[in-house]
């Protein structure tokens, strides 16, 4: 048995039209005015920012905003955001987007308070307080709405790493499926595997019969049969509604407890993004995982033939990856380092940022020579 603690403290609204109560669920908190963090402009073309505005002004609530956050996101931004929300005094940040907004939005509200925000990532300086901070989510993938998570990359060092802070957790983010019907379909597919990626991390960790494995292998079954289906149709709300909320509980704990979890596939794609900005998390993920399976199921063999066999309906854990294969290859998602467009000889280099601060994993403890093993598996 592993101890845990079960911290979930943020109030979700899910469901169609509800991007209409983010300006009273903001007043409720106080907050008088907010940084709005966004991406490149998608929501002002679904409606989603002309919702979001309305509501504000409905309430009460001034704003300013940030624009230009990017899939993979960076310091820079940031580091503009913490001056932009000290120099407008805001008391609240709001994020509108996915991942990547949510991420940003994150490291503002907690950055304005530090002294060297990147020091936070390194370990060297604590985070102590944070702005109060608001989510409308726009694609389902990190399940950053629902944790205290964010991943940033630093342009100059090369790093892209992650930090974790309860005072980061969103006091309310809205979920509204309906709005994820205009995504790109590869958006989808990379958020679908992320999710499916999350809950991997966690369950591979673990062993016996922990009533987690039981949540993984529905809410992975769920994730791909929900992503199937909007294949064949993406305006289909019951799937989008179910994929949404599997998203959301593949990282709010809920898969992880009385699971150790191992994260090493993350950090290494994390070490291939940082290098290729270009490459997009999901993607990344989609060719790293099942070369990381191939490289460590038997360090932990039971629980692989139990995964293999409840999840892909076999007892080989080699076919079961295969399986796993075939269907991001189904999404129209790249298995391997040659379709993300990668060359053989970057290899030694990837591995060496992915290692830079010490072994990966838990499964089995991964040193560079064994982050280029995983990835010759994966070219």
């Amino acid at each position: 048995m592993i101890n845990f603690t079960f911290y979930t403290p943020t109030r979700v609204l899910f469901g169609v039209g509800r991007i209409k109560e983010v300006g009273s669920e903001i007043k409720k908190s106080n907050v008088k005015k907010v940084l709005l963090v966004a991406g490149g402009g998608s929501i002002k073309k679904n409606g989603v920012y002309d919702t979001v505005i309305a509501s504000l002004q409905e309430q009460g609530i001034d704003w300013v905003e940030l624009w230009g956050v990017v899939p993979n996101p960076v310091l820079s931004k940031v580091m503009e955001g913490i001056s932009l929300a000290k120099e407008s005094g805001v008391d609240g940040v709001l994020a509108v987007g996915g991942g990547s907004v949510i991420d940003t939005a994150k490291a503002i509200a907690s950055g304005i308070y530090l002294d060297d925000v990147w020091a936070s990532f390194l370990g060297k300086e604590k985070i102590k307080q944070a702005l109060p901070l608001f989510v409308v989510l726009t694609i389902s993938a990190t399940g950053s709405e629902c944790n205290g998570n964010f991943v940033i990359t630093n342009e100059e060092t090369k790093q892209k790493l992650g930090n974790h802070s309860p005072l980061v957790y969103p006091k309310v983010s809205i979920i509204d499926p309906s709005v994820q019907r205009t995504l790109p379909w590869n958006q989808t597919a990379n958020g679908a595997c992320d999710a499916l990626s999350h809950i991997m991390e966690s369950y591979f960790s673990g062993g016996g019969n922990e009533t987690t494995l039981y949540v993984d292998e529905a809410l992975t079954k769920a994730i791909i049969d929900a992503t199937d289906k909007l294949m064949l149709n993406e305006d289909d709300l019951e799937a989008r509604a179910n994929l949404a909320w599997a998203a959301t509980l593949a990282l709010n704990g809920v898969s992880a407890a009385q699971l150790k979890g191992d994260w090493a596939s993350h950090d290494i794609e994390h070490a291939i993004s940082a290098l290729h900005p270009e490459v997009a998390h999901g993607a990344g993920l989609a060719v790293v995982f099942p070369a990381w399976i191939t490289h460590v199921w038997k360090e932990n063999e039971p629980t692989f033939r139990r995964w293999a066999r409840n999840v892909w309906d076999t007892d080989d854990v080699l076919t079961a990856v295969e399986r796993l294969k075939s269907t991001y290859k189904r999404w129209g998602l790249p298995i391997s380092l040659r379709e993300l467009n990668l060359e053989k000889s970057e290899i030694p280099a990837i591995a060496q940022n992915a290692t830079q601060l010490g072994k990966l994993g838990t499964v089995k403890e991964l040193a560079q020579e064994d982050v280029e093993k995983i990835l010759e598996i994966a070219y």
